[in-house]
């Protein structure tokens, strides 16, 4: 067992793609696997299972038993994207500097990718955490059920097209933050929240640690919206731009480029804060924040 064993980024990225490699073995129908490995194995940062797997052993459990459940949440992740770029959501041909799904495999194969991930995720959480109890298993796939679904990721994504239409619910900075909230910071949430169920965490820290969560994943989701507006598309690997041409609400288009940089800066000040007044010691969340930090010039 990895019991409190501190590993670098690089290297808990790296395991992270050893395991989804093996989790994701071609079977029949063989479309239908390669259209998920696809998008599940593009190059990336790996944020969501690293943060699982770090929170983890920053509470004193043992990294080996987060595994199963962090690759799940990756290819959450992946099932999410492949929706994302369809011409009916998003409409993007490019993702991390390579074609989208429904550009190689076609719309169907994408829709029914996604759809599988969907699914396939927990199962293989399930026949994988052999170390969890089941009632430790039972708490995970609760989380993993209520960030995935129709009061979590899917729901920010209904109103963020809504939005796009114009039409909204409440006013514009409440159904902004509606679909930060869910669209981006829930799978922050189940990261974090699934690493902490499983080291065994009190419901103060849960609670502490859940706070952080969406504080880091609306900065993730603020920085995102800057970087469509001043990046390029070698940096972003997805066409930049999209968002103004679409008449997304984003943060820059309510607020503003500066006062969007100002708000990133203050909810980093707040993670900072929650981390260092309650001894939560880790290199790796202290490198995510700096790392958006320098891509938006902050």
């Amino acid at each position: 067992m990895m019991n409190d064993v501190k590993m670098t980024m690089d290297e808990l990225i790296k395991l992270v793609d050893k395991k989804l490699d093996e989790f994701m073995t071609v079977q029949q129908p063989e479309d239908l696997f390669k259209s998920m490995r696809y998008t599940v194995l593009l190059p990336g940062k790996r944020l969501r299972p690293v943060m699982c797997l770090e929170t983890c052993r920053m509470l004193g459990g043992e990294i080996e038993k987060a595994i199963p459940a962090a690759c799940a949440i990756e290819m959450l992740h992946a099932q999410t994207l492949i929706h994302d770029d369809l011409p009916c959501m998003d409409n993007d041909d490019y993702r991390r500097g390579q074609k989208s799904n429904h550009k190689v495999f076609g719309e169907a194969v994408a829709v029914l990718a996604g759809d599988a991930l969907l699914t396939f995720a927990p199962q293989i959480f399930l026949q994988n955490s052999v170390y969890l109890s089941a009632e430790c298993k039972l708490k995970v796939l609760e989380e993993y059920h209520k960030f995935a679904g129709a009061y979590g990721v899917i729901a920010g994504q209904v109103i963020d097209i809504e939005s796009e239409n114009g039409k909204f619910t409440q006013e514009k900075q409440d159904t902004l933050k509606y679909i930060h909230l869910h669209k981006t910071a829930d799978l922050f949430k189940l990261s974090i929240r699934t690493g902490a169920i499983i080291a065994k965490a009190d419901n103060e820290k849960l609670s502490l640690l859940t706070d952080f969560a969406e504080k880091l994943g609306l900065a993730f989701q603020i920085a995102d919206d800057i970087l469509d507006e001043i990046s390029t598309f070698e940096a972003l690997g997805k066409t930049p731009g999209k968002d103004k041409t679409a008449g997304k609400l984003t943060y820059v288009s309510l607020f503003g480029l500066e006062e969007a940089k100002s708000k990133l800066i203050c909810l980093f000040e707040e993670c900072y804060d929650i981390i260092n007044s309650n001894g939560f010691k880790s290199e790796i969340f202290t490198d995510i924040i700096e790392g958006i930090k320098k891509r938006v010039k902050i």
